[in-house]
């Protein structure tokens, strides 16, 4: 009853994590997050008892029916989730713990040759963005969120939400009461200040093009006055 009552909680998370799902029923024929999931199951058991050339023939047929690719000495934890699920890899020795919320598009990658631990741990209730790349052998600590698109090259303490290239932390959340402390950011800062400022300059130059006829007419009334009174 192990694995099925595990099997169980994927459904659960998928139905709790994605506000499309209607049924379980659903979530089993049409999710290919779902899919990839189930056949990594069997991949990763070959996998850890030797037989290499198994496991990697059922992740490669996962890949082509469902578009992810998880490797078969991943280790993946209860309720686990991936949202969507197209140009998601998943390396070799990526660790993912439980409650993990992965998006279409993420990269947990690695940056050496070597036979070691080179992929990213992820812990306890992850959400890691669409597109977003988490590189080498890095800890994404429980709680913390990566944004869509950022690129992730250093651990990431818990409770915190990381954006940009490279990754960067901008809040800590504060899982006691929900309240999230945003830190300061000095390139956003400088944008937002260069916004402003263009949208001063771009009011400044509509003030002058709505004057310019009004000048225009007072130059030529003033000329008008000057030959009258030649």
């Amino acid at each position: 009853m192990g694995l099925l009552d595990s099997i169980r909680r994927d459904i659960k998370a998928a139905r709790q994590r994605d506000p499309a799902a209607t049924s379980d029923l659903e979530v089993v024929l049409t999710y290919p997050g779902f899919h990839a999931r189930q056949l990594h199951r069997l991949a990763h058991a070959l996998h850890q008892r030797g037989f290499v050339v198994p496991a990697r023939l059922i992740s490669h047929t996962g890949r082509f029916f469902t578009g992810i690719e998880i490797h078969p000495g991943a280790t993946i934890g209860e309720r686990f989730f991936i949202d969507h699920g197209m140009g998601v890899v998943i390396g070799e020795t990526s660790i993912i713990e439980d409650n993990v919320h992965l998006f279409q598009g993420v990269t947990l990658g690695g940056t050496s040759t070597r036979r070691a631990k080179r992929h990213p741990t992820l812990q306890k209730n992850v959400v890691v963005g669409a597109g977003a790349k988490v590189i080498g052998d890095v800890t994404i600590g429980e709680n913390s969120k990566i944004g869509a698109g950022s690129v992730v090259v250093t651990n990431v303490p818990p409770n915190a939400t990381v954006v940009g290239v490279p990754g960067h932390i901008v809040a800590y959340a504060d899982p006691g009461n929900d309240t999230v402390l945003r830190l300061p950011d000095p390139e956003w800062d400088q944008i937002h200040e260069l916004e402003h400022k263009i949208a001063e300059l771009e009011e400044r130059i509509r003030i002058i093009e709505n004057e310019r006829p009004h000048r225009r007419a007072a130059k030529s009334a003033e000329a008008g006055a000057d030959k009258e009174q030649a």
